[in-house]
């Protein structure tokens, strides 16, 4: 994918390259044009000076026009640059995203085997875990931290379901999280499922 829009990209420089060379090529022949017609001019009536005042208009045109065109091009590259680099931090979201039921599957193993007498396999399964998290952690994975009896934010938490507050004090807040959620970046991929009080 992103190699698709690095070529979509270079195929947008290299046409905005295409538009700079015509322009100074088409300023090029028309000052080239204009000398001819001046040296013409000038070989059939005494109109020297206003002919040359004419010249200094058309490149004083052309120059406006190139530098505008060269403005247009310098926009085009800050614009595209800003949007590889979003590209770029948010390029592994599709697979983070994949990657998210198997971190839940990973909770609910790690809190059957606590339940076991094997502590063997428990060390086991924790080093996976702490393994696979840490890698995705280094790609920009952060967990939501969300705890009970926090207050209810639409803005960052999903509410599933509302039950009757077990205490005045938890009305409006956070009485349990189904599913945790998940941040690439600056950016929430997955919001935390809870249940709230009411």
């Amino acid at each position: 994918m992103s190699k698709k829009n690095d070529n979509k990209i270079k195929a947008e420089e290299n046409s905005a390259k295409d538009k700079i060379e015509d322009a100074i090529d088409e300023a090029i022949e028309e000052v080239e044009e204009s000398e001819k017609n001046h040296e013409d001019a000038e070989d059939d009536s005494d109109f020297g000076l206003s002919e040359t005042e004419l010249l200094k208009e058309e490149v004083q045109k052309e120059k406006d026009k190139f530098l505008r065109l060269f403005a247009e091009f310098e926009n085009y590259k800050r614009r595209t640059s800003k949007e590889r680099l979003e590209l770029f931090k948010t390029a592994n979201q599709e697979v983070m995203t994949a990657m998210l039921p198997v971190l839940d599957d990973f909770d609910r193993a790690l809190n059957e085997i606590r339940k076991t007498e094997d502590k063997n396999l428990l060390q086991g399964v924790e080093l996976i875990n702490n393994k696979f998290r840490e890698t995705l952690k280094n790609k920009g994975l952060e967990p939501m931290n969300v705890e009970e009896g926090e207050i209810f934010d639409a803005d960052i938490h999903e509410a599933i379901t509302q039950i009757p507050a077990p205490s005045e004090d938890l009305k409006g807040k956070i009485v349990d999280v189904v599913e945790r959620g998940y941040k690439l970046g600056e950016r929430i991929i997955r919001y935390p499922k809870v249940v709230t009080g009411k």
